[in-house]
């Protein structure tokens, strides 16, 4: 008798064992898919509220350089573009992404950066041109205007770009399941 309750007692804890290891290893693994889960969704909010920010700008940067509208008209929407991005990029820089992502939100970070500075320079070019008498300095505005549209377009495409990749990229575990469940 004492044989078979010894064995029975060694066989729960050896069974109690292995549950407490699946149990620990599972809870990584959901950990880990809820925090990448949720550094994409942080990502598409992020970008689709920067891509109507720049979109709406671009527009009327656009049509400035087209003269269609003139630079005074614009002035508060480079501003409060200005503002925007700059926002975007602080809420960019301080995501806490999993392993697998940091690069995708640091190049995030660096396009939001990098628009800013375009639409600063977007608005150098506006401020020449609404001065009274821009003395012979009508090309530098042109110049500075049509420089920082095409980099605020070259900054929306490549933030699109990174946040396509965030969307689709896998963490190591998701990746090793996705594996496995192809394969069989």
């Amino acid at each position: 008798m004492e044989a078979a309750t010894l064995l029975s007692t060694v066989a729960f804890v050896a069974l109690a064992l292995a549950v407490v290891v699946f149990t620990r290893r599972a809870s990584r693994v959901l950990g880990e898919t809820r925090e990448a889960e949720s550094f994409r969704r942080s990502i598409a909010d992020l970008t689709t509220r920067a891509e109507q920010s720049l979109g709406a700008v671009s527009a009327r940067i656009d049509a400035l350089r087209r003269h269609q509208v003139t630079a005074p008209e614009i002035e508060p929407n480079v501003a409060a573009a200005i503002d925007a991005v700059a926002r975007y990029a602080t809420e960019a820089r301080g995501l806490r992404p999993p392993a697998a992502f940091v690069e995708h939100q640091t190049a995030i970070a660096a396009e939001l950066e990098r628009a800013h500075r375009a639409l600063e320079m977007v608005a150098h070019g506006c401020a020449i041109l609404g001065d009274a008498r821009p003395r012979g300095r009508e090309l530098e505005a042109q110049t500075s205007i049509k420089r920082g549209y095409v980099n605020v377009l070259h900054a929306r495409d490549a933030m699109t770009h990174q946040a396509t990749a965030v969307a689709v990229l896998r963490t190591p575990h998701e990746a090793r399941a996705f594996i496995r469940r192809t394969s069989a």
